[in-house]
């Protein structure tokens, strides 16, 4: 392998082979938890790496007996279409979906993959989420609209999983720098609520509880419920809800959550009875709180979705992107410094002291997509 940037750790290992394919930089990551037991990497980064491999051509990989040290030399990336991955089960569809969709803007052809395993979870964003939010955000840097789609087939949530989901990305050139910092107000919020292998009453409380705390605010509030049952239910039981609060200026911010029971019994139902739990209508009210704290926040995004928006300000074309955020998260700052690592974009950072948000703007990398032909 060509010279290698040396990285410790097995922090943001997800976003530093991003950044290595987008940069065309080879990393070699070293004492990858090697004071822990069992050392080395984790199930689900092999699995990413794996779906690295299948969306990308000659990406080299080379880890250690004891998966302590990683090597990784980027290829091309390919996209193409009937595409499958199925996701290792400890974590959720959302940790493997986020690099995608920056991934697939770059690629030789445009991307259509199929991703099985857990759709929704308490730790990574949904898939609600994803299609509601994340897809929105990449819209506001010139990706074209019709083209860019996340259908849930199937929900699944852990441990069995079960769920499938299909994503489809188009190919850009550059992506358009943007000026983005009025977060605008609420104008309306939707959301969905689901239930898999159990009763569709866990949805109702949980809608009636969150709607509850917007209709002093808001009238216009649509959550639909979506229960699934047979296959599309998965092999686990569980419910969950994801809300979004779309702005007059074009702004989405989100918020969700999952609840899984754990096993059902043989006959494929669940004794909820039996399990000590928080009640559904709890989760509705914790959800749409945390909606409101997110928004009180400020900032063109919510929190979950800073590195998201710093990595796309990065690729842009050399222009100058500036946004606003409220708080910048732990994620967030790990972000600008992979992105100074990988990309050399420096973020200038200045503290908006009246609104308690943090306004961020730099020049583009001017990532360019040489497969794509000049139109």
């Amino acid at each position: 392998m060509g010279k290698a940037k040396k990285m410790k750790g097995s922090q943001s290992l997800r976003q530093r082979l991003l950044l290595s394919i987008l940069s065309s930089k080879p990393i070699t990551i070293e004492d990858i938890r090697s004071e822990v037991m069992p050392p080395g990497l984790r199930p689900h980064e092999i699995s990413l790496i794996r779906l690295f491999d299948t969306v990308c051509d000659d990406c080299v990989t080379e880890i250690n007996d004891i998966g302590t040290i990683l090597k990784f030399k980027p290829g091309i990336i390919m996209g193409g279409k009937n595409l499958v991955h199925n996701c290792d089960l400890t974590r959720s569809i959302g940790y493997y979906l986020e690099p995608l969709l920056v991934l697939g803007l770059f690629g030789k052809k445009p991307l259509s993959i199929r991703l099985k395993g857990i759709t929704n979870d308490s730790r990574d964003l949904s898939v609600d989420t994803i299609r509601s939010t994340s897809l929105n955000i990449l819209k506001r840097f010139g990706v074209p609209g019709e083209d860019l789609d996340l259908t849930i087939e199937a929900r699944g949530v852990a441990p069995e999983g079960g769920g499938e989901v299909l994503l489809t990305v188009p190919n850009v050139q550059t992506l358009t720098s943007v000026r983005w910092f009025e977060e605008g107000m609420v104008k309306k919020i939707r959301g969905t609520t689901f239930s898999t292998r159990v009763s569709s009453n866990f949805e109702h409380s949980m809608r009636i509880a969150a709607r509850g705390i917007f209709n002093n605010l808001l009238p216009d509030v649509h959550i639909s419920l979506d229960h699934k049952s047979g296959p599309q239910a998965g092999k686990s039981p569980g419910y969950g809800i994801s809300l979004v609060a779309e702005t007059t200026t074009g702004c989405f911010i989100s918020a969700d959550t999952t609840v899984s029971l754990g096993r059902p019994d043989e006959t494929g139902e669940v004794d909820v009875e039996k399990q000590e739990r928080v009640p559904s209508e709890d989760t509705g009210v914790e959800v749409a709180s945390w909606l409101l704290h997110e928004i009180e926040k400020g900032g063109v995004v919510d929190s979950t979705h800073q590195g998201l928006l710093f990595i796309l300000c990065a690729l842009c074309q050399k222009d100058i992107s500036k946004v606003r955020v409220g708080t910048l998260s732990p994620y967030g700052v790990e972000t600008l410094r992979n992105i100074k690592e990988f990309l050399d974009v420096n973020f200038h950072i200045s503290p908006d002291p009246s609104t308690g948000t943090v306004m961020l703007k730099c020049s583009g990398s001017g990532l360019i997509n040489l497969a794509r032909k000049l139109s």
